[in-house]
């Protein structure tokens, strides 16, 4: 008798609890009579983290030491973004400036061998000047790896010859 009270009721009972497929919802940028300010979109309260913010401010924060691994993807992240403006050396001759657009600064100006690794990383997220935000388009931990290798570029825009170790020097008094 429990086995058959069970296989009729539960099943009877549980038909009435499908309210979840049937509830009202209203369309972003309408307005809502739920809400005093009668708008659907709320600001979200004071606080709120969007999700995966805090670890990619983590990846922010922190610099990450600089390895061969990093430099080299640092040296294809500027490839793609960078060097349109910018030019493959750094030096503001990029394609786009031979098509009359604004030339960007050299990497070797003095004021941005002094700049410190922060302001890179401000640029590449929220864009200078003429330049527009690349956040969108370029992830922290490439942030980190381009800041990296500007930070090359800038090193061996400045290096003296003499600093070279012999096979260097010789490799590069080979070249054109």
């Amino acid at each position: 008798m429990r086995r058959w009270i069970t296989a009729v009721l539960l099943p009877a009972l549980l038909a009435g609890c499908d309210d979840m497929s049937r509830q009202p919802r209203d369309r972003a940028q309408e307005s809502s009579v739920f809400f005093a300010d009668g708008k659907v979109n709320q600001t979200p309260p004071g606080g709120t983290v969007a999700r995966g913010d805090l670890a990619r401010d983590a990846e922010l924060a922190q610099r990450p030491d600089m390895t061969m691994a990093l430099l080299q993807r640092g040296e294809e992240r500027y490839r793609i973004f960078c060097s349109p403006c910018h030019g493959l050396a750094g030096d503001g001759n990029g394609t786009v400036v031979n098509r009359g657009f604004p030339r960007p600064p050299d990497f070797t100006e003095s004021r941005l061998i002094d700049a410190p690794d922060r302001h890179f990383m401000d640029v590449i997220a929220h864009g200078y000047g003429q330049m527009y935000s690349y956040a969108a388009r370029v992830a922290p931990a490439d942030r980190w790896a381009i800041v990296g290798y500007i930070r090359a570029l800038q090193l061996s825009r400045r290096a003296e010859l003499n600093a070279l170790p012999q096979s260097d020097r010789a490799t590069l008094e080979t070249l054109p």
